[in-house]
């Protein structure tokens, strides 16, 4: 009974509370995964000047490393206390290093994801899902129970295609450190610009040049559409059994928690399943040599992946990206109905 405005107010609000608190362990999967592409967390040269015998075992680090030199009056790590090693490991060493602020690099970012891809994910999902079932029930009652698993697969690849540069850009902020003291690390509109830039040719179509914005797309369409439809396929009847209980006294509260409860056991299980899909899509998308980028496949990806690094590969950052995915989607389903709940009520007054 709401239209799409109301739909679309509703999905951003629950976005943009779960942009904020998650975006933590999104730094922490995108850090690992760019780690073990080969992403480097340390100065080289710093580290090639220093010499064995100025080791001082009283200088910590990290709380994971103990081991440090004084170049001058500066004290400086050795490369393997830039390693991380999971996940608790990323958080301590990105504040000891980087400062607080950093676990939240790239929040904007996913604000200006977030915000207009649940705002046409959410939206579209519903729409496509009731006209499909409202079709199925006449014509086809056996379908009906695929409705979610084909409504959500389409709505997410809109709203991939629509927001991948912003993806992009996200994901590149989170990757990379920036190493000079004092320096601001680029925007996101800086992000992209420096995508661009090197794609700059007066002789080359406009076209071309600004269809390096949507590398990783493909890849990310392999992610997102599997995730989605796992995702709304073991949310719905998890969703529909829990509201089945409280039945029509349900208020707030109850719509609120079954909603929650459904979004975590679905997010998480589809994060698990797609991390491979995952790792491929950051490997495409942090690569900053831009004819290899044009050139990488999803496939290709994966297949170099598991000869590099063996099956293990494909599930780096499977922690966080679980972590992150079972409370982002419960966060933003149980907002979502709940301020559609209230609009409802609204309306009806």
């Amino acid at each position: 009974e709401l239209g799409m405005a109301e739909r679309a107010l509703s999905a951003a609000s629950a976005a943009f509370i779960s942009a904020i608190i998650v975006n933590p362990l999104d730094v922490a999967k995108t850090r690992l995964q760019a780690q073990a592409a080969g992403v480097p967390y340390y100065q080289a040269p710093q580290m090639a000047a220093l010499g064995p015998d100025a080791i001082l075992s009283e200088l910590r680090c990290s709380p994971s490393c103990t081991r440090g030199i004084i170049l001058g009056s500066e004290p400086i790590c050795p490369p393997d206390c830039f390693q991380y090693k999971g996940t608790v490991d990323v958080f301590l060493k990105v504040v000891r290093q980087e400062g607080f602020g950093r676990l939240w690099r790239g929040t904007n970012a996913g604000l200006a994801l977030a915000i207009p891809t649940v705002g046409i994910y959410l939206p579209c999902y519903d729409i496509f899902r009731n006209k499909i079932e409202d079709f199925t029930r006449s014509n086809a009652p056996g379908l009906t129970p695929y409705a979610p698993l084909v409504a959500g697969s389409v709505a997410r690849s809109l709203a991939c295609i629509a927001c991948s540069p912003i993806e992009l850009a996200r994901t590149r902020m989170q990757a990379y450190k920036e190493f000079q003291p004092g320096v601001k690390p680029p925007g996101m509109w800086k992000t992209l610009l420096g995508v661009l830039s090197p794609h700059a040719s007066p002789g080359q179509n406009a076209v071309q040049n600004y269809r390096v914005l949507w590398t990783g797309v493909g890849a990310q369409l392999a992610r997102d559409v599997p995730f989605s439809a796992i995702c709304w396929s073991t949310l719905e009847p998890i969703r529909r059994k829990l509201l089945g209980l409280v039945a029509e006294d349900g208020d707030a509260a109850s719509v609120l928690g079954a909603n929650f409860a459904a979004g975590f056991v679905a997010g998480s299980l589809a994060a698990g399943v797609t991390c491979p899909l995952d790792v491929a899509k950051t490997r495409r998308q942090i690569e900053k040599d831009a004819q290899k980028a044009m050139r990488m496949t999803t496939r290709q990806t994966l297949v170099d992946i598991l000869r590099s690094e063996g099956p293990k590969g494909l599930f780096t950052g499977v922690g966080p990206r679980v972590a992150r995915a079972g409370p982002s989607v419960g966060i933003v389903i149980s907002f979502y109905e709940v301020i559609k709940y209230a609009l409802h009520q609204r309306n009806m007054s």
